[in-house]
């Protein structure tokens, strides 16, 4: 759509953004519903006792969801980092206002998978890090069994971290339901980071103790997170408010609009990927044309029901994979695609936030580099 003199575009000098990689944090995530806005705007417009309405919301979604407790942080990678503090203080007042004054001696040590710390945007690291927490890597980068997990935990394990994302290695890394045995074994909490994963019941019911969610990827709400998980835990997590989650804290209207959001997600039925893959014909049809270029509809890597346009670029098209994403990047409308395996060759659009109209600029960008 055209800026018009009054659009935010406009008055800030922005470039439009056609956004075919996802739901992605460098481009605002997502486009909350009417309702939710609507949510988010009466929220900001009163007073509340916030303590009374974390609570609150977090009892009402935990019955929504059927968990025991649930609490809404600022970000999933907040969640990660409250969830791990929450498991080294334990309720400890003295340790949640003193976490990074000195070393306490309390087990700190959170062991994840090798090929599970990674760089979502920031380092995983570093949020256990903020969490106080220091990194145990087990198993290797492409092979981690409930053996090699159970290796690495020693009497200073405070938790085990699963990250659940197609930034992570999947060839032969153990699944969640085995890390959750590998905890209930030595008697410690499970965590699952699973910011954009679309199920908010599955990996509880594999027996994780705290599993997060973003708020603003599947769900489609304000920039948020969600930490669902055994009620003592829950206590812990929200308890950091007072401590390290005070730097994160998430505002009245950010609360209820991600409670408004997931009352309308576990009530609509999501895009199949098949619906998706329908959608896309058109431009998998026109990539199809090009010399030096071949498409099809590929699954989501890490097992979502999302289909995707995949467009390989071989030594006729005149750019590499990689300068098309950044000659895409650069233009105006701007187009965002998925450039992961641009090194490859390859490029991935995703049509989740794509309009039809929209989908034709991606075709007619493509065929104009093709041209050069």
């Amino acid at each position: 759509m055209p800026s018009t003199p009054d659009s935010l575009h406009a008055r800030y000098g922005l470039k439009e953004v056609i956004n075919a990689s996802g739901r992605m944090t460098k481009l605002g995530v997502s486009t909350p519903s009417e309702a939710v806005i609507a949510a988010m705007t009466q929220g900001a417009g009163h007073y509340f006792e916030m303590n009374d309405l974390v609570e609150r919301t977090g009892a009402h979604l935990a019955h929504l969801i059927g968990v025991e407790d649930a609490v809404v942080v600022a970000c999933a990678a907040a969640g990660i980092a409250q969830s791990v503090a929450a498991l080294i203080v334990r309720g400890d007042l003295y340790r949640l206002e003193h976490l990074h004054a000195h070393p306490h001696e309390v087990p700190c040590e959170i062991v994840l998978p090798k090929g599970h710390n990674v760089n979502f945007g920031a380092p995983v690291g570093t949020m256990v890090n903020l969490g106080g927490g220091k990194v145990v890597e087990a198993g290797y980068a492409n092979e981690c069994s409930a053996a090699q997990l159970a290796a690495a935990i020693t009497e200073n394990t405070a938790a085990i971290l699963y990250i659940k994302s197609h930034h992570c290695v999947h060839k032969s890394i153990l699944g969640v339901a085995e890390a959750a045995a590998v905890a209930q074994a030595y008697r410690i909490a499970l965590i699952v980071d699973a910011a954009a994963e679309e199920d908010l019941r599955l990996y509880h019911e594999l027996g994780a103790d705290l599993v997060i969610y973003s708020g603003a990827k599947a769900i489609e709400g304000p920039t948020s997170g969600l930490v669902i998980g055994k009620r003592d835990y829950i206590a812990w997590v929200r308890q950091q408010s007072a401590g390290i989650g005070r730097a994160m804290k998430v505002g009245k209207e950010g609360i209820l609009g991600l409670t408004r959001a997931i009352e309308e997600y576990l009530a609509r039925h999501a895009e199949s990927a098949e619906s998706m893959g329908e959608r896309m014909l058109p431009l998998v049809e026109a990539m199809n044309a090009l010399p030096g270029v071949s498409s099809r509809p590929v699954m989501d890597s890490a097992g979502r029901d999302i289909a995707r346009c995949e467009i390989r670029f071989d030594e006729r098209f005149p750019l590499s994979a990689n300068d098309v994403v950044k000659r895409l990047e650069r233009g105006n409308p701007a187009i965002y695609c998925r450039g992961y395996r641009a090194n490859e060759g390859v490029i991935e659009i995703d049509v989740r936030s794509v309009s039809a109209t929209q989908l034709l600029q991606i075709r007619d960008a493509i065929h104009h580099l093709c041209q050069e």
